[in-house]
């Protein structure tokens, strides 16, 4: 058989076809660790949840904006594609005319395309930037806290994750590296672009086997490998800030920290030290102090500062942790303990953040400035962060703050995305349910029949990857690849970029969008664009044909010899960090200025809004983590068969530690119900004694499947926990998502189990 390259986010592989179906997919053979995800692809492809033809709610058909509370539950018309592009670009005029280009939100978050060409995001901005403009949203859901608080403690937040340490260094001069939260091993299939070889479990077992020591620091043993043998210490979720200030407590009282580093290095220390001692607020906030609020033992937090100081220590904070009420202050600790420490810049030591958020970091990489379509400059001034939709759709013209900014919600009239599924990656559901019933219109762009399609007005149907031709680019790996055509379109399914280039030409903006190329003509431009960029960095590329031809091509290695802020470390004065000060800002004076009472000027404990110490949890006494599953990335190929493998009685499994399933009547295998004020849904058991009592893990991505389409509060039979989690900001700095705040009770279930509907189409009625 034939085999077709292609790249996924997880992976490179090689597609088997028959009979215009693929049937199976290789790993590249370069890759010493490929993910499984990969091989739920093929039946997803080809399965009863592919969107096959342009279809537009009965209700909008019938009625338009009037039928909006109905989204989610009326029959779709399945129409000519002509006629579903008229019908679109008629009312994007409309809008614009009446409303201007501010009330159309293009929302477009989530991986999308591997590819550099069909890469769903780029295609959308493009467009509507060509269009007039659009309000748009900044930041991600992965590490918006970092993204904003970082600049203003250590400079750039991406350049931190672009330098982190890599493992090879902290193999080769490190001796201890505590993680707060583990490095998930299903995070590190995955990097935004394709990952070709997949380096970072190995590089971890080599540090282990170099006498590298790992201290897992979080409610569940299962984020790090076993192999690491790490000591886990199970604290209690959301209090890593208080386990942290209470290590920082002992370092100071016991003169284990730097001084000198602080003195030259950093600004604001005495700061944060009067608040250490209780000189602000009457409270010391010793080890004593952090184990009432963690429970871990008083004597733990002092032996682990002792060791902490007597090595050379890493510490890594991992993207989680801060998805929480108050996210900031666990990545403004880390920083705080590391520079007390003293070890920044020194290789093995200092601080990292987000091992494990992806496969790049920590892991030695190219960064090589690959093109990509350009997206234009987009007019509209108005944003969001990205994780208030909600927020802005339910309340037009309310005043919100944002990273000392003080804005207000647009009036959004239409929302157009392509790209991403809002119904996997928001929180509280049902609260999304009530704002996508606001706009006039909602526009779709999808592959599969998922929540957000159900909730739209007009879908359009889009291809896979392996139905069309792109370039695998990623800037992090060391594999490029010419990602074939394998199979015909499913159904009437067309690119996105063949989507807006039709409302484009019925826009008058034809030739803006496409500047009178075609997809395989643009893939020779990018193509020669990349030629001439690989040239700045020494890399002598073929040309296109003999590239396409190849198909995979391997890039030389990337050096293993990087260090966080080492230039810092060794000049501060002629390599300062991109703060005001140029040092480390321990304490903030521009934060401390936006007079933010859930975000002051250094880090502080802020209890949560919910948590295990609060009186909420004699109603709700479990807390519910939502991690990253090991089957899927995000909640891309749920309806593939590697996904669906793992399901019990069809739904996702729910982590338990045996003592709480025994107080509940529950066993292995049972089918629960998991609730609280915001939602319920069902899901299956399993137990691990890897995991604290009083936690649970239900990892994202499972399609939300409620038993009454569209009505608000109705039980999810499949196991989403987003209606679960409460859809409030992480603090007035950065609005970060707090998924990982959230308190749930769970019950067995009892009845009729009802069927699991989210992978079949919605019901079609004729126009």
């Amino acid at each position: 058989m034939p085999q077709f390259p292609t790249a996924t986010h997880w992976g490179v592989g090689l597609a088997e076809t028959d009979n215009d179906q693929v049937v199976k997919i290789d790993p590249y053979p370069g890759d010493p660790a490929p993910s499984k995800i990969m091989q739920g692809l093929p039946d997803a492809m080809h399965g009863r949840a592919r969107i096959t033809r342009p279809a537009i709610r009965k209700g909008y058909l019938e009625s338009g904006k009037a039928s909006r509370a109905t989204r989610g539950q009326d029959p779709f018309v399945e129409v000519p594609w002509d006629e579903a592009l008229d019908i679109a670009a008629t009312e994007l005029q409309r809008i614009r005319d009446e409303h201007s280009n501010e009330a159309i939100f293009a929302g477009s978050y989530g991986w999308a395309s591997a590819g550099r060409f069909h890469h769903a995001q780029s295609q959308i901005h493009r467009f509507m930037n060509c269009f007039g403009g659009y309000t748009a949203s900044v930041d991600n859901y992965s590490y918006a806290v970092g993204l904003v608080l970082l600049p203003h403690i250590v400079g750039s937040s991406r350049q931190l994750l672009r330098e982190s340490t890599v493992w090879p260094v902290i193999k080769e001069h490190g001796e201890l590296v505590v993680l707060f939260g583990g490095v998930p091993r299903s995070n590190l299939d995955m990097t935004p672009g394709g990952v070709g070889r997949h380096t970072g479990p190995h590089l971890m077992r080599d540090c282990k086997a170099a006498g590298v020591e790992f201290i897992n620091i979080g409610p569940s043993a299962g984020d790090l490998a076993t192999e690491l043998e790490a000591e886990w210490l199970p604290l209690r979720p959301n209090t890593d800030t208080a386990l942290m200030i209470g290590l920082a407590h002992t370092l100071l009282i016991e003169n284990l920290h730097d001084q000198a580093f602080l003195d030259n290095y950093t600004v604001g220390f005495e700061r944060f030290q009067a608040y250490l001692l209780g000189e602000t607020d009457g409270v010391i906030k010793d080890a004593a102090w952090a184990a009432n609020i963690t429970e871990i033992p008083a004597e733990t937090i002092q032996t682990l500062a002792r060791k902490m100081a007597r090595q050379r220590t890493l510490i890594c904070t991992v993207a989680g942790i801060q998805r929480a009420d108050h996210g900031e202050q666990p990545l403004w600790m880390t920083v705080m303990l590391a520079s007390m420490l003293g070890q920044i810049g020194v290789p093995g030591g200092g601080f990292g953040f987000f091992y494990g958020a992806d496969s790049t970091i920590g892991t030695p990489v190219n960064n090589y400035p690959w093109p990509a379509l350009s997206q234009g400059q987009n007019p509209v001034k108005t944003f969001i962060p990205v994780a208030r939709i909600s927020d802005m759709l339910l309340y037009p013209g309310e005043p919100f703050s944002y990273n000392g900014q003080a804005l207000t919600y647009p009036d959004i009239k239409l929302v157009y995305w392509a790209g991403g599924n809002p119904f996997h990656h928001h929180q509280d559901l049902n609260r999304l349910i009530r704002a996508f019933q606001q706009p006039d219109t909602v526009i779709v762009n999808e592959i599969w029949w998922t929540s957000t399609a159900r909730h739209a007005d007009i879908v359009f149907p889009v291809t896979t990857m392996l139905e069309r031709n792109d370039l695998g680019m990623s800037r992090h790996d060391t594999v490029l690849v010419a990602m074939h055509q394998a199979v015909s379109p499913v159904g009437e399914a067309r690119n996105d970029y063949d989507i807006f280039s039709g409302l484009a030409e019925r826009l008058a903006i034809g030739d803006a969008f496409t500047e009178q190329r075609d997809a395989w003509t643009w893939l020779q431009s990018l193509w020669s664009e990349a030629i001439r960029r690989g040239e700045w960095s020494g890399l002598n590329l073929p040309d296109f044909e003999t590239f396409w031809k190849q198909g995979i091509l391997e890039l030389p290695h990337p050096p293993e010899d990087q260090v966080l802020l080492k230039a810092f470390r060794e000049d501060p004065i002629n390599n300062p960090i991109a703060t005001p000060s140029g040092k480390i800002e321990l304490f903030s004076e521009t934060i401390a200025g936006f007079s933010y009472a859930d975000c002051p000027g250094h880090p502080v404990w802020l209890e949560p809004y919910e948590w295990l110490g609060s009186p909420m949890s004699n109603n709700y006494p479990l807390h519910l983590i939502s991690s990253q599953p090991p089957v899927r990335l995000h909640s891309q190929l749920d309806s593939g068969s590697v996904s669906r493998q793992r399901k019990i009685a069809g739904r996702e499994p729910v982590t338990m530690h045996p003592t709480d399933a025994e107080k509940r009547g529950i066993v292995g295998g049972d089918v629960v119900r998991i609730y609280n004020d915001r939602g319920a849904c069902l899901a299956g058991v399993t137990l691990s004694t890897d995991i604290r009592p009083g936690v649970i893990r239900l990892c994202t991505g499972a399609w939300f499947d409620p038993e009454t389409p569209g009505v608000i509060g109705a039980l999810d039979k499949h196991g989403n926990p987003n209606v679960l989690t409460r859809d409030k900001g992480t603090s007035s700095l950065s609005q970060g998502p707090t998924a990982h705040t959230s308190l749930v009770e769970i019950e067995k279930f009892e009845g009729e189990l009802p069927s699991i509907t989210a992978f079949d189409p919605p019901p079609f009625v004729k126009g």
